[in-house]
């Protein structure tokens, strides 16, 4: 069933001041041969429910602070399909990046054009594209304490429940309870600090503490501290950043200016055409004179008066200031992006930020997963059968027998038959095959460095 598509423009209670962020960038190289650079796997319904992994990061976000209020930073070559998918999507919250820089970059220069645009004390909150959650209000329950401990001047992160001991997840050391300093966040603690994935045994060491959880990737904070942060950890790109966020500042100025422009020349027109129009024509003779004034009807062609002809040109005008101001942000993309060095926000901004005490963590109680290998897809696929075979695609296309555990992905028109092969990954696309061992979903990743070094561009 298809899920419900927000209608949601305003914010909700509590949400006043947040404003969303949606990084939408990386190639989910660990998903190939579905998940490639042109499309990667936030592009697709994964789960079957009707809506693509980033549609349904943007419907739970837009319940929270109103659809006018997420931005999307994306790479360029993915930008239409982005728009397409998001139609309630504003163009001007769309951030495209010509080359891909990492988390660091995508949340700071979304924040830095937020806050330029809406004012330094905003609250912003990064939420990835391609991320699976079940379980709405706590969901944004886990949100609402995060952004009142963001406007404490907390850099706040999401913590989940770990579940198992898990390898592919970085962890996160809870300390002690905030809920003196911040009422508002009765279940945030301060963050002792960040570890990276761990081998099995350190993994089941951490579960047994009852002190980490996972760290998803969630990150909310006021955007004068972030950027102020950022400024102290990694000056050379707070500058490349401002440099380009005010290349956007000065696109948005031109068009606000345009807009109050074309609103004063309606309302003079409107008020000419009604003084010339006070004759024997009535109000019905107004009422035309001032849809000619504003630019006639039709009907009329290229000789019908001058206020046509004055139209036209002010579009080409707008036309060509349009052009312009996307020279100039392409100019300053060109000048600063290729420079900023290529780290993730765990590594630039949070890690060394939990040392000092700035970083807070909100748990969160919802079901979440990453979508980060095959592994994950089939968690959350039901099974076929009696023999926990998981199919993504059409069902008709596979045919098992004495075989038990496989995700199979048929993506063509070939039948997939299976004969006594258990717990392996089949992905059968028009163009490439992959045949691999759940147990090694992780190494899918190292199969496409290696097909990029034998020089299989074409298939990535």
């Amino acid at each position: 069933m298809e899920n419900e598509k927000p209608a949601v423009s305003t914010p909700s209670k509590g949400f006043e001041d947040f404003y969303a962020i949606i990084p939408a960038g990386g190639t989910g190289s660990r998903l190939w041969p579905l998940s490639r650079g042109a499309r990667p796997k936030f592009l697709y319904d994964l789960m079957g429910s009707g809506r693509t992994l980033i549609q349904s990061t943007f419907d739970r976000l837009a319940r929270l602070a109103g659809s006018d209020r997420i931005v999307v930073s994306t790479g360029w070559r993915h930008v239409a399909a982005v728009e397409a998918q998001l139609p309630e999507l504003k163009e001007s919250n769309v951030f495209a990046e010509p080359v891909p820089r990492d988390s660091t970059a995508a949340i700071a220069l979304a924040t830095a054009i937020l806050a330029r645009r809406h004012g330094e004390k905003i609250v912003v909150g990064s939420f990835a594209a391609d991320h699976v959650i079940r379980g709405k209000e706590a969901f944004a329950e886990a949100v609402r304490q995060a952004v009142a401990a963001a406007r404490a001047g907390y850099v706040t992160t999401i913590g989940i429940a770990a579940s198992r001991p898990s390898t592919a997840f970085g962890y996160i050391h809870q300390g002690r309870s905030l809920a003196g300093e911040i009422p508002e966040a009765p279940s945030a603690r301060l963050v002792e600090r960040f570890v990276e994935k761990p081998d099995s045994a350190t993994a089941q060491a951490y579960l047994s503490t009852g002190e980490y959880r996972w760290n998803a990737g969630m990150f909310v904070m006021r955007a004068d501290v972030l950027l102020e942060h950022l400024r102290e950890y990694k000056p050379d790109m707070y500058d490349a950043i401002s440099h380009i966020a005010d290349a956007y500042m000065a696109v948005d100025s031109d068009a606000d200016s345009d807009e109050a422009a074309s609103e004063a020349e309606i309302a003079a027109a409107k008020r000419t055409a009604i003084e010339t129009g006070n004759g024997d024509n009535g109000e019905d003779g107004d009422h035309a004179d001032v849809i000619g004034a504003i630019g006639g009807d039709d009907d009329n062609d290229d000789d019908s008066g001058g206020a046509a002809d004055v139209d036209g040109g002010n579009d080409a005008d707008a036309g060509n200031e349009a052009a312009i101001d996307n020279e100039a942000i392409d100019e300053a993309m060109a000048t600063y992006w290729p420079g900023i060095e290529k780290i993730a926000f765990d590594y630039a901004v949070a890690e060394p930020l939990s040392v000092a005490g700035g970083v807070a963590m909100v748990p969160g109680d919802f079901g979440w997963d990453d979508i980060g290998d095959f592994n994950s897809v089939a968690a959350l696929l039901p099974s076929t059968g009696t023999r926990n075979i998981k199919i993504l695609g059409d069902g008709d296309k596979v045919v098992s027998l004495d075989s038990a555990g496989d995700v199979v992905m048929p993506l063509t028109e070939r039948t997939i038959a299976l004969l006594g092969v258990n717990d392996m990954v089949i992905a059968d696309t028009p163009d490439a095959l992959l045949v691999a061992p759940r147990a090694r979903s992780q190494e899918v990743k190292d199969l496409v460095a290696y097909l990029e070094r034998v020089g299989c561009d074409d298939i990535l």
